[in-house]
């Protein structure tokens, strides 16, 4: 059961006790790591009922170094009404001077503050949408991106086990809106259009998902869409129904 007393889903335990046991293939040139021991471990094995000896997934300390140029984002999975696995996104706010108006995970750069990824995408997914880090179970992290200015972004897969327990409000200085999409979603053709682009000789394709939620539709590509569709690959285990072609400048 989860700490309100309900009873957790089956999906999201079996899914954790897989997830947990995950090791992300980093590239040689992302900034070293140092395994997190101790209580980091012990936390995410109780969140899953595991020996906390079994719990490998590199959870990290990153050296300060490195911050001023990485950055994390929360893929915030939960079941859904129907039962199928769900990730929160949001739209920025159309005042941003960065992506206004466009889809995003939450996250965003690391801070001095921060010990590691984790309290990265933690701290800044309850600045921009007001989710509770307790009810947050986080599980694993999985492969950096790196886009053109450099900026590697770390994503941390947490669950929240009750939905109802989220209770999210946007930060309107930050996000004009949240909204929820199946994840499956980023490994099928459906709803999907891609673009042919190049850099420095590299040709690859963005993808662009249509998403309608509520009365608005919502338009998921670039460097999130690319996070979705590797962590649908990893979780649902089988690639997309479509040619991916990443931009090298993502590796």
């Amino acid at each position: 059961m989860d700490p309100s007393g309900a009873p957790r889903s089956e999906m999201l335990v079996n899914l954790a006790r897989r997830l947990s046991l995950y090791k992300p293939a980093h590239s040689l040139d992302e900034p070293s790591s140092e395994n997190l021991t101790g209580q980091a471990d012990d936390k995410v094995a109780q969140n899953v009922g595991l020996n906390s000896k079994s719990v490998t997934n590199p959870i990290t300390i990153t050296p300060p170094m490195s911050k001023s140029k990485r950055a994390a984002v929360l893929i915030c999975l939960f079941e859904g009404e129907s039962g199928d696995l769900c990730v929160v996104l949001t739209k920025r706010s159309s005042k941003l001077s960065s992506h206004p108006g466009e889809v995003a995970l939450p996250g965003g750069k690391m801070e001095e503050g921060d010990a590691n990824d984790i309290e990265t995408a933690l701290r800044e997914a309850k600045e921009e949408i007001g989710l509770d880090p307790s009810i947050v179970h986080v599980i694993t992290l999985l492969e950096s991106f790196t886009n053109k200015k450099g900026m590697t972004v770390i994503p941390v897969v947490g669950l929240v086990w009750d939905r109802s327990s989220m209770n999210l409000v946007a930060n309107a200085d930050e996000v004009d809106s949240i909204f929820y999409a199946p994840l499956e979603m980023f490994l099928k053709n459906e709803n999907r259009t891609e673009e042919e682009r190049e850099w420095m000789g590299n040709k690859y394709l963005l993808h662009f998902f249509n998403h309608q939620s509520k009365d608005e539709v919502y338009i998921i590509w670039a460097l999130t869409a690319g996070i979705l569709i590797n962590a649908a690959t990893v979780i649902y285990q089988r690639p997309p129904d479509f040619e991916e072609r990443r931009p090298i400048f993502w590796k």
